[in-house]
């Protein structure tokens, strides 16, 4: 059978792709506030380590954290487009990658410009509104539901600009949130 453009994104966020950016988030929120709480504890190995080196851990979380949540987008997109005998790339597919990466370029640009100049507190913040832009641009007529993530991703950050200790309970909070979608809105 001959494979045909579909006009359609092939990568889109439902289902256990969903789940699995989910718990990625609680995985990747958990391994930062551990290694954070394991640097203020004397007896405890991160405690003997640098700043610079945690900061380090910290930048290679979120990237495996961006690293496995694309592949999953990926091979999603890819199961359902041979499921369907569409092509892959087509052109709005495309043109997701592209909005996807500069989004992934901005939100890490972003992190190290703000932690090199100290404004630690505003990471998360900052992260959580990106985020919630990149999902609101990624989002199709389709996917209106994608509109709640978003703005839950803002809520977030306004609750971390009010109370900035409340960091890692937003990740958890857009762990749930995505789990949740994924349950819901599964094809």
């Amino acid at each position: 059978m001959e494979k045909h453009d579909n006009f359609q994104n092939n990568f889109s966020l439902k289902g256990f792709t969903s789940i699995l950016i989910g718990a990625y988030f609680f995985i990747a929120g958990y391994l930062i506030k551990t290694i954070l709480d394991g640097f203020l504890i004397d007896d405890n190995p991160f405690g003997m380590l640098s700043a610079e080196i945690i900061e380090v851990f910290i930048i290679v979380i979120a990237f495996l954290f961006f690293l496995f949540s694309s592949l999953a987008l990926f091979f999603s997109g890819k199961r359902n487009a041979k499921k369907l005998q569409h092509l892959l790339w087509n052109g709005k597919t495309k043109a997701a990658f592209q909005k996807y990466i500069l989004g992934i370029i901005i939100i890490f640009i972003s992190m190290i410009i703000l932690m090199n100049q100290g404004f630690i507190d505003s990471l998360t913040p900052t992260f959580l509104i990106i985020y919630g832009a990149l999902l609101f641009v990624l989002k199709s007529k389709e996917r209106k539901n994608l509109l709640i993530l978003s703005g839950l991703s803002v809520l977030l950050a306004m609750m971390c600009i009010l109370i900035p200790t409340y960091w890692s309970s937003s990740l958890s909070i857009l762990g749930i949130a995505h789990i949740t979608y994924g349950v819901v809105v599964k094809n």
